[in-house]
This record gives structure tokens, C-alpha cells and sequence, in this order.
């Protein structure tokens, strides 16, 4: 015992007691992170499954193009990741890369000799813009997001339509340089998916380590409450939309660098899969739990089954009939563990009285 501890030895124990509850990982934590591992077991098990069926499936070329399928729908699933976190979501992320896709061939049209970071940057703030809208939407009229953005979903569709008015802008209209970056890799990695490896660590780290994203988990657990404790509940919902605008604003521009022929039609359904692969994920549909690397593994996840489906010679009904079973079963998962989570507290509760 040093000079500097002071008390009886009951509540010097604990002191100590609750410096190392402090220091361990918390329930919800290490819920996290089985979650993460049980995801990533099953797309080794996937992919095993596969390769003992056909061996060219880990091939480089093959394995470069899983990496690059699956890069914009990983930046997308950690942006809606945000916004399901505080319970709501945000159905307007296809329309949005949709548009900002055809936004940046535009852009290279008018101006060819425009460089393609001035390019990306536009697409990212014309993304926040959108997000900004749904964001101050949803907080003026205090309508649920799911009403919101399923408006703005078709109102982006609109506009898209409306500019490209049934024009198609090729390849051969944007800069060499810029379509490079779709195809470009840095020892044999796609750059659009150390992009995507970027934008999860980022947010990711912001989650776990940041007021503010301990914040986000506070109001999906009960915004009454996050509200009464002083958490500005409106200024987040409102950023975590302009931030998930802006990372499907991103993914717009590097859909336009990947696939260099765009329409009005870019994008379009890509919102349902977004939402399916923060689900599979970990994230908690009912807000409150969830992690940018558990959705990134479940984005992985749905690319290589639509892969692994077709390596296989398997009807693609079967991919979408898997998927929602995912789906069904992680909805099922969170709402049992999110009982059993109550009854812990209550339990709690009870032995504190």
C-alpha cells in the first residue's frame, strides 16, 4: 500500500476494483468483437468452400476483382453504419452516389484539363450537400429518417434523370489519369479498396475512441435519455447524415473512376444492399451497437457470396434467398442479445437495491 492511498481497505479494493472494470472491455465490446470473428470465420469457411470447389477463385486477378467489387460498397455500409447507429437510415445513399457519379463525368466534360482531386473533392461535398438535406429534414419536420430519405432517394433519382436527360458519358470522356484510379494497385491492392481500408479505420477509430462517437451509440440506445444527459441529439443526427452523404459522395466519384461508362440509372437499388451489409454486420437495426469493421466485413461478405455463387454455377436466386437469411438471422441475434442485455441490467439493478 503506498503513502498516498487513503481509506479503509474495503474501499481501497474498491478503488482497485473499479480501476481495472475500467480497464477491461465492456459486454457490448466484447459482443463486438465475437461478432466480428464469427464474420470472419464464416467468409474463410466461404472461401475454402470455393477454392477446394474451383482453385482458380483465389487466383490474383480473381481476388483483385473481389477486392475492387466490393471497395465502394464498404465505404457506403460505414456511412450508413453512422446513421443506423442513432437509429435511423439513411435510403438515399445509392441516389446520391448515382448522382454524383454522373455529376463527375459531367464535370470532366466541361472542363476536361480539371484535375481529379479537385474532382473527388466536389463529389464529396456535393454528397454532404444531399446528406445536409436529409439531415436538416429530418430534424425541421421530425419525421422519421425512413420516410425522409425514402423521398430523397426518388428526388436524387429526379435530378439525375432530369440532368442526364437519357445522355451516357463514356470512358473516353474523362482523363486517363482519373480512370486510372479504378484500376490502379498498390502492391497487387486495388487502391479504391486501401481507400475503403482508410475510410474504416478512420471512422472506425472515431467510434471507439472519440466523445463524440460514444455519443452516437448513447442516442441510438435512447435518444430521451442521451437528450437529458446534455447530448446535443439534433447536431449529431444532423452530422451523422451530412457524413454519410459525403462518404456516398465519395463512393460516387470512385464508382465513376471503376466503371468510366455512366448513366442515370448509376447506382440505382444499390441502397438495399448497403443497409444488408451493416446488418450482417454487427450494426444493431435497432440502433445503439454496431462497428465500422463489422460492417466492412459484412459488405466483404455479401461481395464474395455473389462471387463465390457464380464461381459454383449457382442460381442467383439462391444469392439473394441467402442474404435475407442473413439478414432475418442477424436481426433475430441482436434482439435476443439485446434482451439478455436487459435482463443482465435488471439483474443489476435488482442486486444493488
Amino acid at each position: 500500500m503506498s503513502l498516498t492511498d487513503t481509506g479503509t481497505p474495503d474501499d481501497l479494493a474498491g478503488r482497485r476494483s473499479s480501476g481495472d472494470d475500467r480497464r477491461r472491455p465492456g459486454f457490448t465490446e466484447r459482443l463486438l468483437a465475437v461478432r466480428e470473428l464469427s464474420l470472419l470465420l464464416a467468409l474463410g469457411a466461404l472461401v475454402l468452400v470455393t477454392t477446394l470447389r474451383n482453385d482458380r477463385f483465389l487466383s490474383g486477378q480473381s481476388v483483385k476483382d473481389l477486392l475492387l467489387g466490393c471497395a465502394i460498397l464498404v465505404i457506403l455500409a460505414v456511412g450508413q453504419t453512422l446513421v443506423i447507429v442513432t437509429r435511423n437510415v439513411d435510403l438515399s445513399v445509392g441516389s446520391i452516389l448515382g448522382l454524383v457519379a454522373f455529376c463527375t463525368g459531367s464535370l470532366f466534360l466541361a472542363a476536361p484539363g480539371l484535375p481529379w482531386p479537385v474532382a473527388l473533392l466536389l463529389g464529396v461535398a456535393l454528397g454532404a450537400l444531399c446528406g445536409a438535406v436529409n439531415g436538416g429534414l429530418i430534424a425541421v419536420a421530425k419525421v422519421p429518417a425512413l420516410v425522409i430519405t425514402l423521398g430523397t432517394l426518388y428526388a436524387f433519382r429526379g435530378i439525375d434523370y432530369y440532368w442526364a436527360a437519357g445522355r451516357q458519358i463514356n470512358a473516353a470522356d474523362m482523363p486517363r489519369s482519373f480512370l486510372r484510379l479504378g484500376n490502379q494497385t498498390v502492391l497487387g491492392v486495388p487502391v479504391l479498396f486501401l481507400i475503403a481500408v482508410v475510410v474504416v479505420a478512420v471512422v472506425g477509430y472515431y467510434l471507439r475512441a472519440y466523445r463524440g462517437g460514444r455519443e452516437l451509440y448513447a442516442i441510438g440506445s435512447e435518444p430521451a435519455a442521451a437528450r437529458l444527459s446534455g447530448i446535443p441529439v439534433g447536431r449529431r443526427v444532423f452530422a451523422v447524415f451530412v457524413a454519410s452523404g459525403a462518404l456516398a459522395g465519395l463512393a460516387g466519384v470512385l464508382y465513376a473512376a471503376r466503371f468510366g461508362t455512366l448513366d442515370a440509372a448509376a447506382g440505382t437499388g444499390l441502397e438495399l444492399q448497403v443497409v444488408a451489409a451493416a446488418v450482417v454486420g454487427g450494426v444493431a437495426i435497432f440502433g445503439g451497437s454496431g462497428s465500422a469493421y463489422g460492417a466492412a466485413l459484412g459488405a466483404v461478405l455479401l461481395t464474395t457470396i455473389g462471387s463465390s455463387l457464380a464461381v459454383l454455377r449457382i442460381d442467383p436466386f439462391w444469392q439473394q434467398a441467402v442474404v435475407g437469411a442473413l439478414i432475418l438471422a442477424a436481426i433475430g441475434l441482436d434482439r435476443l442479445l439485446a434482451l439478455r442485455t436487459a435482463a443482465r441490467l435488471r439483474g443489476r439493478s435488482a442486486r444493488g437495491a
